[in-house]
This record gives structure tokens, C-alpha cells and sequence, in this order.
């Protein structure tokens, strides 16, 4: 049986592993391999790790396809994983020169990971602390705050998968002298060393900073400090957002507009981004200066569009709501997801459609209940509907055997967990 020493990097990992999946740990866990020193490490890592707690590993290695070599050097992972007696699958990604390159490549990552996984829920990725404190100059060049400056989270759900990461504490050089001792295999990509990439430029900027102490250890201690900040932070936000705001059943989102203009301008600013990516659906917050913009114009009386939302200010509350003109021309078919975060059905009629309630089906709501939302957000409701005849809409009452679920975490929840 395997038994690490006290401090080597099996019992670093053991320790994390226990200390994000223990102490009762899942049948089976995926890894995601890429080929390079931090991942190979990490792979024998987790096959050591299993000798002593038997779970089962499942490795995937996905093919971006942008470089020559790169399906060489997912045979050459799936080879280690035969070795080691592990199965292990190749998915390919084609960039279809859109946008921003490694931006596209890392949601497709994600995607195609996520696809791949099936009942597997943890999947394991090797990010370093130097990928933290890479990360942090990146962020700082951006003007970033306290949640971009913060270190990466151990754990993270993605889709339906937890992103694990127990190689956070370690460093690339250990992970790589890890890998060499135990002879295992590893290549290293070139585009690493190409500073066309910001990523790269950072890299190689902290080689330098490390002469004047702003080396990999002291980034990534303050990211961790920082990390420790934004807890605090998601905190005093959710206990404001209790006091303060509430969540419609139409999904749109009220605040009481002088308890609001009274509370601290930070915690203003991560309620009403965050506000926006719930009713959006964003994966990134809104830039610094806009959403500074946005709370300016609504705490003056105004209202804004801002991520596909707009922010108004009506009487004694702020509403977020979903900005009509984005969901304008989004149709689902009956018990699909509509705009990302409802499902609509009904229990008797067929052959219907989901749309916005838009103008046409607000007229058509003759007798509109107290509690409908105005119709400036009442517009980008979802709505049932059978050709041009608005057949259910349940936030204006329309429809008594429609039924409509919002498929997201409430707001509450989200402001502790973002």
C-alpha cells in the first residue's frame, strides 16, 4: 500500500483531495489530460492516489486540432493511461476562426468535457499557482476588483460538473520534477513560449518580478487573501440582498430604492452585476465603467440596458429585468428551455411555440392582475402561444394549465456562490 511521506506531493494531493471530495469520495472520477508536465503529473498523482483510496479514474484529452503534433500527443496520453490501466478517450475541437482564440478553445474545453462525462460528476484539472498568480497580472492589467483578482476556487461547478483542482498549492516546478522522478512522459506545447499571448507575456514577465519579491508564491498568497475578501464580500451583499430585494415569480428581480441608495457603493455594484447575469444568463460580468454607468443613471431615477437587461427606477423600487429586444426573436418548442432559464408547457394543447409576451400578447391580456409586472417588463415574459394567439402567460395570469420553471439557482443563492 502506498504510504507518501509527511510534505511530499502525495500527501499534498491526498490532502487536497480529502479536503474537497472527502472523506466520502466518489466511485469514479474524471481527469482532463492534455499532455503537458502539469497534467501528466497530475495524472500519476491521482493513479498513486487511487492505490490507497480505489476509485476508479476515466481521462479525457481534448484535440484542439490548431497544431500538427497535437494527436500525436493525445496518443500519446492515451498510452500512459493503457499503461497505468486507466481508459481514456480523445475529443476533437475545430476553431472556427471566430473570436477570441484562447477564449473559444476554453469554453469548448469546457463543453465538450462536460458532454463527455456522463454520470461522472468531479473532474479534475491541473491548475498551479502559477497559473494563479498568472492569472492575478492578467486580471490587474484588466482593472480588475476583488472577485478578479481572487484566486481560483479549489472547486467550481461548470454546467452539470464540479471542476476539481488539488494541484493548486503545488507549483509548475514541483509538479514537473514529480513527473521526471517517476519517468513520466510529457510534452511541452510550444505556443507556451509565444508571446503573442497575453498568458505567455505574464509568464514570462514573472520571471522578472520574482528578482524584486513579486514571484509565483506572493501573487498567489494575495490572490488567496483575496479569495478570503470576496467571501466576506458575497456575505454582506447576500445580507443586504435579504433585507432589501426580492425575487418575482416572472424572474424579475426588485430592490427597495432608498434602503438600496444608502448601502456601501461596492456591495451596490456586485448586487447589480450579478443581478444582471442572473436574469441574462452571463458568464462574464459587465465592464467596470458601464456597470458604474448603469447604477449612476438608476439611483439618479433613470433606467439602462446593460447585458441584455435593463434597470429601471419605478416609484420606491429598482426592477432588473430581461431586456426585450434580446429575447425579441427567441422561439423554443413546448418543454424546451426558453432564453436559457425557463421551460414552459401546458397540459392540454399541442403544437405550441415559446416566445416573448412582446406587444401582441399584451394586448391580448384584457383583465391584467395587480401583481403583472408593468409592461415595459412584462414584454420579454415567456409566453405560450398557438400561432398569433397568446395561449398562456402565467406571471399575467393567461392560461391555467400552463406551467413555467425557472431551471436556475435563485438569486440569493447565486450572490454566495459568485
Amino acid at each position: 500500500m502506498l504510504t507518501p511521506s509527511e510534505g511530499s506531493l502525495d500527501q499534498r494531493f491526498a490532502d487536497a483531495m480529502g479536503e474537497m471530495l472527502g472523506p466520502d469520495f466518489p466511485n469514479e472520477i474524471a481527469l482532463a489530460v492534455s499532455g503537458g508536465g502539469d497534467s501528466m503529473a497530475m495524472l500519476s498523482l491521482a493513479h498513486n492516489w487511487t492505490r490507497v483510496w480505489g476509485v476508479t479514474l476515466k481521462i479525457v484529452t481534448i484535440d484542439h486540432g490548431l497544431r500538427a503534433e497535437s494527436a500525436a500527443e493525445a496518443e500519446m496520453v492515451a498510452r500512459e493511461c493503457a499503461t497505468l490501466g486507466w481508459s481514456h478517450d480523445t475529443l476533437r475541437w475545430h476553431w472556427d476562426g471566430q473570436g477570441n482564440l484562447m477564449d473559444a478553445a476554453r469554453r469548448a474545453r469546457l463543453d465538450l468535457i462536460d458532454g463527455w462525462r456522463g454520470a461522472t460528476r468531479h473532474v479534475l484539472m491541473a491548475h498551479t499557482r502559477d497559473d494563479v498568480a498568472e492569472t492575478f497580472l492578467l486580471r490587474l492589467k484588466r482593472g480588475s476588483g476583488v472577485d478578479g483578482l481572487s484566486a481560483m476556487a479549489k472547486t467550481r461547478d461548470v454546467g452539470g460538473m464540479q471542476v476539481v483542482r488539488p494541484c493548486l498549492e503545488m507549483s509548475r516546478a514541483e509538479l514537473r520534477h514529480y513527473a521526471r522522478v517517476l519517468k513520466t512522459p510529457w510534452v511541452d506545447d510550444p505556443s507556451n513560449d509565444n508571446p503573442s499571448y497575453d498568458r505567455v507575456k505574464m509568464r514570462q514577465l514573472l520571471q522578472g518580478l520574482e528578482e524584486v519579491g513579486l514571484g509565483i508564491d506572493t501573487l498567489s498568497s494575495t490572490a488567496e487573501r483575496l479569495g478570503r475578501a470576496q467571501v466576506a464580500l458575497r456575505a454582506r451583499a447576500h445580507q443586504v440582498w435579504c433585507e432589501l430585494g426580492s425575487e418575482r415569480e416572472s424572474g424579475d428581480l426588485l430592490l427597495d430604492t432608498d434602503g438600496f441608495a444608502k448601502v456601501e457603493r461596492d456591495t451596490q455594484l456586485r448586487i447589480l452585476a450579478e443581478g444582471l447575469g442572473f436574469v441574462s444568463g452571463a458568464e462574464y460580468r459587465p465592464r467596470a465603467d458601464a456597470l458604474e454607468a448603469l447604477l449612476d443613471r438608476v439611483l439618479s431615477g433613470g433606467a439602462g440596458t446593460l447585458s441584455g437587461c435593463e434597470v429601471r427606477a419605478e416609484r420606491s423600487k429598482i426592477r432588473i429585468y430581461r431586456e426585450y429586444r434580446a429575447v425579441e426573436a427567441l422561439t423554443a418548442e413546448a418543454g424546451d428551455v426558453w432564453d436559457g432559464r425557463w421551460r414552459l408547457g401546458h397540459d392540454t394543447l399541442s403544437e405550441v411555440t415559446v416566445r416573448a409576451l412582446g406587444d401582441a400578447g399584451w394586448r391580448q391580456v384584457k383583465d391584467k392582475p395587480d401583481a403583472a409586472p408593468p409592461y415595459h417588463a412584462a414584454r420579454s415574459l415567456p409566453a405560450l402561444w398557438q400561432g398569433d394567439r397568446l395561449v398562456a402567460c402565467e406571471a399575467m395570469g393567461v392560461g391555467p394549465n400552463a406551467c413555467s420553471k425557472r431551471v436556475r439557482l435563485g438569486f440569493a443563492e447565486r450572490l454566495l456562490s459568485h
